[in-house]
C-alpha cells in the first residue's frame, strides 16, 4: 500500500497505548494525526511498575521533570534486583544495572576476582559494584562523577496506572485525540487485507491509515482480525499464572525490587512511596490458585490494601508483529514473565522501532520484514536470559524445581552457558538488551563458576592483582558515606 500514511489510530491505552501516542507525536508531530479509542469500561490488564534503565531515554525524549514524574507516579529508584532463594534456599544474590569493578580492553574486571579467588582469596564480585553498595545500604542520590567507575546507573519503580494518565496528559497536550468506546466491529480493505477502520458501540467510525494494536492480552487487530499466529513458548517457561496484590508501604523504601523464588514460581515485592506492589508468578500444572493465594498473602511484608487479582498468560511472542498496517505493542505483541522487568521495556522499543521505520510514505514489505525480525530476535534473547534462571537452579526441594533443571533449552543459551563455564568469557550478541555485566551476575548468583581466568589476569604479579583490586575497591566505597538514604533522596527531590 503505497499511500501516504497520514493518520494513526491506537487501540487501547494504558501504559502501551499512551507510551506510543506520546513517542510517535513527540517524534513525527505535525506529519500525522493521532487518534487513540480506549474505554474506560477496561480495565488495565498488566501490573508492571518496575522498569530498566532505558526508560529514562523515554522520559528525556518527551521532556519529562524527573521531580515532576516520581512525585506523580508515586515512583522510587530502582538500582538493581535481588534474587532469593534462586539458585538454593536461603541463599540471595543481586543484578545490578551497575558494572563490577573496572573492565580493561581485552579482558574483563571478573577474571581479576576469578585469579584472586582461585589463589584462596574470599572475594566477591559485587564488593566492587557501587549499586550493589547503594542497594545493600539503602542510598541513593545522582552522582556526577566525571570517572566512568563511579557512574550509577538506576531505573524506577512506579504506579503503572499513574504513569499512563501521565502520558496520556502529554499526549493530549500535543494534540493526540483520545476517543472513548468499545470497538463492535472492524472493516478491511477487500484486496490488501489492511485494515481501514473502526466501527464503535455508539456508532463512530474511525478511519486510520495504520493501526497500533495496544488491545493487550485479546489482540483484537492483530490477532482476532488478521490471525496473524502465536509462537507459544511455555515448553521454555511453563509459568502461566500471576496473583497481583498491592499492600501498605515499608516504613522504608527499598532502592531495588525483590524476586523471592517459592515451591512452584516467584514473588515480586515493589516499593512505591505509597504503597507496596505484590504478586506471584506461578505455573497452574504444579499450583492451584488456592495454593498460590495462600503463598502470596504469607508472605507479605505488609497489610493488603485489596482482593488479590488473578491474571492469565501465555509465554511466547506474536509471529508478526508488524502485519499488513497493524504493529502490536505491549501485551498484544507477546508475553515475557516479568522476572527481569522487561514489559515496559518492550512497549518502548517497539513505538522506537517504529518511529525510525516509519512508513511516511506507504507501508512496504521490506519494512515490516526487517522490523520483524528485530523485534523477533529481540524476544528470543530476553526469553533466553529468562530461561538461565530457571535452568541452571539447584533446587531439590520441590518437583516445579526439579523440572525446570531438565526443560528444553535453546542452543544459544546452551553455547552461551558452556563458554563461561569453561573460561569465564561473554559476548554481547547483536543488539542484546542485556550487558555483558548482567549475564555475569546471574551466572555467578546461580552457581555458575568459570574453570579458568584470561590470560592477562594471570600476567599480574600478586602485588599489582590485589593493588589494583583494592584501589578500585576504595574509589567504588567512598562515595557511600556521603549518599543520603533512598527515602531522603525521595523526599528532598520530589518535595515530599
Amino acid at each position: 500500500m503505497n499511500e501516504l500514511i497520514k493518520k494513526v489510530v491506537i487501540l487501547g491505552g494504558g501504559t502501551a497505548g499512551w507510551m506510543s501516542a506520546a513517542l510517535l507525536k513527540k517524534i513525527i508531530g505535525s506529519a500525522i494525526d493521532i487518534e487513540l479509542v480506549e474505554s474506560d469500561a477496561i480495565g488495565p490488564i498488566g501490573v508492571g511498575e518496575a522498569t530498566i534503565p532505558p526508560i529514562k531515554i523515554v522520559n528525556s525524549v518527551l521532556g519529562i521533570n524527573e521531580s515532576d514524574f516520581l512525585k506523580k507516579t508515586k515512583g522510587s529508584i530502582k538500582l538493581a534486583i535481588k534474587f532469593e532463594n534462586w539458585r538454593v534456599q536461603g541463599e540471595s544474590y543481586f543484578h545490578t544495572f551497575g558494572v563490577p569493578g573496572k573492565s580493561m580492553a581485552f579482558c574483563h574486571f571478573h577474571h581479576l576476582v576469578h585469579r584472586a579467588q582461585a589463589m584462596g582469596h574470599k572475594l566477591n564480585i559485587w564488593d566492587y559494584d557501587l549499586n550493589y553498595l547503594c542497594a545493600k545500604e539503602g542510598k541513593f542520590a545522582q552522582i556526577n562523577a566525571k570517572d566512568p567507575i563511579l557512574d550509577l546507573p538506576y531505573a524506577y519503580h512506579f504506579d503503572a496506572s499513574l504513569y499512563a494518565a501521565y502520558l496520556r496528559d502529554l499526549s493530549e497536550m500535543m494534540g493526540v485525540k483520545r476517543t472513548e468506546g468499545l470497538v463492535k466491529t472492524v472493516q478491511q480493505h477487500t484486496q490488501t487485507g489492511f485494515i481501514k477502520s473502526l466501527e464503535l458501540e455508539d456508532g463512530q467510525r474511525i478511519d486510520g491509515d495504520l493501526f497500533i494494536d495496544c488491545s493487550g492480552f485479546k489482540a483484537l487487530l492483530i490477532q482476532e482480525q488478521l490471525g496473524t499466529g502465536f509462537d507459544d513458548w511455555s515448553h521454555f517457561l511453563p509459568c502461566d499464572s500471576a496473583i497481583a496484590v498491592p499492600s501498605e508501604r515499608l516504613e522504608h523504601t527499598l532502592p531495588y525490587t525483590r524476586s523471592i523464588a517459592h515451591a512452584s514460581g516467584w514473588q515480586w515485592r515493589i516499593p512505591l512511596q505509597h504503597r507496596n506492589g505484590n504478586g506471584l508468578v506461578y505455573s497452574s500444572s504444579y499450583c492451584s490458585d488456592d495454593e498460590a493465594h495462600h503463598t502470596l498473602m504469607a508472605n507479605l511484608d505488609t497489610k493488603p490494601l485489596a482482593d488479590p487479582k488473578v491474571i492469565r498468560f501465555r509465554t511466547g511472542r506474536r509471529r508478526k508483529q508488524w502485519d499488513r498496517n497493524v504493529i502490536a505493542v505491549g501485551l498484544s505483541s507477546g508475553f515475557l514473565e516479568p522476572l527481569e522487568s522487561t514489559s515496559i521495556h518492550l512497549i518502548q522499543s517497539a513505538i522506537v522501532r517504529l518511529a525510525r521505520m516509519f512508513p511516511h510514505h506507504g507501508v512496504n514489505h521490506s519494512q515490516i520484514a526487517e522490523y520483524n525480525k528485530q523485534s523477533k530476535l529481540e524476544f528470543e534473547q530476553i526469553r533466553d536470559f529468562l530461561i538461565l534462571h530457571y535452568h541452571v537452579n539447584e533446587r531439590v526441594d520441590s518437583r516445579f524445581w526439579r523440572d525446570m533443571r531438565n526443560l528444553p533449552v535453546p542452543d544459544s543459551l546452551t553455547q552461551k552457558i558452556e563458554l563461561f563455564r569453561q573460561n569465564g568469557q561473554l559476548f554481547r550478541e547483536q543488539d542484546d538488551l542485556f550487558l555483558e555485566t548482567s549475564w555475569l551476575q546471574v551466572m555467578l548468583g546461580q552457581g555458575i563458576n568459570p574453570k579458568d581466568h584470561h590470560p592477562i589476569a594471570g600476567s599480574f604479579s600478586e602485588e599489582k592483582l590485589f593493588g589494583t583490586l583494592a584501589s578500585i575497591k576504595r574509589i567504588k566505597d567512598e562515595p557511600i558515606a556521603q549518599l543520603p538514604s533512598h527515602d531522603d533522596f525521595l523526599k528532598k527531590f520530589c518535595r515530599l
